[in-house]
């Protein structure tokens, strides 16, 4: 049996995880080698949509392995030419480009945003503007892009060309803005924040201002995306049409894959060899996803999103009138963000190991706020269960 101590011993330390080691999981249950049962309230973070081992996905990846596996980009395969119809079909986008994860996606769209402004415009139209508190990964574009110290401290020299704006604040937006600038970047809600949405006037703002200066809208949805927030796409919500957008996470319900949506328009800057992934729309994770998309993208599916979420509010209300120690709670969808109150003796660090204990697995965002995403699909009981489960970890602090 492996042990926590064969983690510190083979793997970069870069990671600090759990003292248990999971062994099985099914729907929003997981149990651990010692056969300890959790209620699963994090997925991955927010990457088991439909929670564990769904037996649709288990059908769907069993019977492409008994076909193919990989192939090179040298030859379509059909899970991937089917997965990139549906998508075109269920949202903006007329053309896909299959990448590994998020990040990839992101590195993708912003080669893309600026190999069509260079070629359209000028070979000067290349900036790009990022927010403050955004996360787009872990690559060192993606660092570049969060703009924070702790993520770019001891990598430098960070890649140019990038202006930071505060999330949210409309003052100051459009004298960040040029004819140099290629593209914005833009999460719909923060997740690494805090549960944070934008709000629709700035959002607003940015879509005037991006038309006004010929510069793209690329919108990060590699966690809001794939049903989240109850719409198949945050950006529905929003009133507006991306001229990118970057998914992953929830796309495959575990299996790596990610995505770069975009438009005719744009995509045809991109010629062969100018981008290319090894993995990239692999016929294994391509047949998966093009099941989670087809059960997620269901109007009723959505809207019982939707109810869950209203059914966790008010849970998570009624539980912090007995704790009170929670200043916020914010919410999208099935994704919630608690913010522990300054006065609080409570800390992320002991609220995760005691509602390990109970029985619970949590998130953490920011410094101070506690994050939920449970599979979309949980069931009511499991949603009252957690929350019960919840808020006897925090009585056992407090």
């Amino acid at each position: 049996m492996v042990t926590r101590s064969d983690f510190n011993k083979y793997i970069l330390p870069v990671y600090n995880p759990a003292g248990f080691i999971p062994k099985k999981a099914k729907g929003s249950y997981l149990w651990d080698q010692n056969g300890k049962k959790f209620i699963d309230f994090a997925t991955g973070i927010a990457v088991s949509n439909l929670g564990h081992c769904h037996p649709r996905l288990i059908k769907a990846l069993n019977d492409q392995s008994k076909s193919i596996w990989h192939l090179s980009n040298v030859l379509v395969n059909q899970p991937a030419l089917k997965l990139a119809k549906l998508l075109c079909q269920k949202t903006f986008a007329e053309k896909v480009f299959f990448t590994n994860s998020g990040a990839e996606a992101v590195e993708a769209a912003i080669k893309t945003a600026r190999k069509y402004s260079t070629s359209n415009f000028s070979k000067s139209k290349n900036e790009i503007i990022a927010f403050n508190d955004a996360f787009h990964g872990r690559t060192m574009m993606a660092i570049a892009l969060n703009g924070s110290k702790r993520m770019t401290d001891g990598f430098g020299p960070m890649p140019k060309s990038i202006k930071h704006h505060e999330f949210n604040k409309i003052d100051g937006l459009g004298s960040k803005f040029s004819n140099k600038t290629s593209a914005v970047i833009l999460e719909l809600v923060q997740g690494e924040a805090g549960i944070i949405p934008a709000k629709k006037k700035f959002v607003s703002e940015i879509v005037k201002l991006c038309k006004k200066n010929n510069a793209l809208l690329i919108i990060d949805e590699v966690q809001s995306g794939v049903g989240r927030t109850g719409s198949l796409f945050a950006y529905e919500q929003y009133g507006i049409k991306p001229d990118i957008l970057c998914s992953a996470k929830g796309m495959g319900n575990g299996i790596p894959i990610g995505a770069m949506l975009t438009t005719d328009k744009v995509a045809q800057n991109m010629i062969v060899g100018m981008h290319g992934s090894t993995y990239g729309g692999n016929p294994l994770a391509c047949a998966v996803s093009k099941e989670v998309f087809e059960i997620i993208s269901k109007k009723s599916f959505l809207k019982d999103v939707l109810k869950k979420e209203k059914l966790f509010l008010s849970l998570l209300n009624e539980m912090n009138k007995k704790v009170a120690v929670f200043s916020e709670i914010r919410s999208s969808g099935l994704w919630f963000g608690l913010k522990i109150d300054d006065t609080s003796k409570l800390t992320l660090a002991n609220l995760m190991q005691a509602s390990y204990k109970e029985g619970l697995m949590i998130l953490k965002a920011n410094n101070n706020t506690v994050r939920l995403a449970p599979s979309l699909n949980i069931s009511k009981n499991d949603i009252e269960r957690g929350v019960k489960k919840l808020e006897k970890a925090i009585l056992s602090l407090v």
